[in-house]
């Protein structure tokens, strides 16, 4: 496993890392006394930042590491990373190279992909967890390609078990018909035309995601563009590399995912074959919700179904 240096950034939550929401059970001043951040250095050379959320019980369980989906910044997740300390767990989130926290400069700058995230960001992040809490429990949380992470990561054996969120294969036309909609687009012309321009793509400006690095799109577009998705693409290697991952790994659906489709979600989790998976489809209704989609789950308006779906697996 790579080795990576590490340097304390603040005691104290950011501004914009606070709850969206205005009545958050989570205070500025709670947050501020469980939250450290720090900046890791990976042997790419670039740096990341990741967060430890400090376990509000005596006796810590074990450490969770939540991996976010693409384009999607870790502060997101602090709602969910709260909760999880009240069940006994610290927790760590991270956001990859180009995303978050985690531009250095502009973000036309990054020179990562996300099979560059998996060998680089996600090893660092693990060996950070390694020196920290060598002597827990390490649950990996994956969302969307957080979950692919499992499978192109170079070892998965610091992690005891994990947990995939809304992960599926990215391949268009079998996604959920939302999705399924402007996502041609998004692949044969929105990409093609402003990544090779800009340098980047402008999530920001276009109010889709955020602003993502070119490596990240272009190869993202070209895993898309495969029935097989990225193993399809990138051949033989990494189909062997998804196959040879033994952690066990519980997969979380939304019924209503409106990006993922259980056929999405069915060939990324099939692509593990030597790991023990059991799989966990989540109506809405059932946990007392009219919606839940494909990004949002990790808010505070979703504890109750964290209970109910979370808690289970955690605390069982």
């Amino acid at each position: 496993m790579k080795n990576a240096t590490q340097t304390d950034i603040s005691q104290s939550a950011q501004p914009e890392t606070l709850s969206e929401s205005s009545n958050s059970a989570y205070t500025a001043a709670e947050v501020s006394k469980s939250v450290v951040e720090h900046k890791i250095v990976t042997d790419a050379g670039h740096s990341i930042v990741l967060k430890v959320f400090n376990s509000q019980q005596v006796s810590v369980k074990g450490v969770c590491v939540v991996a976010a989906a693409t384009g999607v910044a870790q502060y997101l997740y602090q709602d969910f990373a709260l909760w999880l300390t009240t069940l006994g767990y610290d927790v760590v989130t991270f956001d990859y190279d180009g995303i978050g926290l985690s531009v250095d400069k502009h973000v036309k700058y990054c020179k990562s992909d996300v099979l560059s995230w998996a060998y680089n960001d996600c090893p660092a992040v693990l060996d950070f967890v390694e020196r920290h809490f060598f002597d827990l429990e390490c649950i990996w949380i994956g969302h969307s390609v957080g979950g692919h992470m499992l499978g192109m990561m170079p070892n998965t054996a610091q992690i005891s078990r994990a947990i995939t969120v809304a992960a599926g294969t990215g391949t268009w036309w079998y996604n959920s018909t939302p999705t399924k909609r402007v996502s041609w687009f998004l692949w044969y012309f929105l990409v093609p035309v402003t990544v090779p321009l800009l340098g980047y793509f402008p999530g920001d400006k276009l109010n889709i995601m955020c602003n993502l690095p070119k490596g990240v799109m272009m190869q993202w577009r070209r895993w898309c563009l495969k029935e097989g998705y990225a193993v399809e693409k990138e051949g033989q290697w990494l189909k062997e590399r998804f196959a040879n991952v033994n952690v066990p790994i519980h997969a979380i659906a939304f019924s209503d995912d409106e990006m993922m489709s259980m056929k999405n979600i069915d060939m990324l989790h099939s692509q593990f074959s030597s790991a023990n998976i059991t799989r966990q489809t989540v109506n809405p209704k059932d946990v007392g919700h009219k919606r839940i989609g494909h990004i949002g789950w990790h808010k505070e308006r979703y504890q109750s179904m964290w209970e109910q779906v979370f808690k289970p697996l955690l605390t069982g």
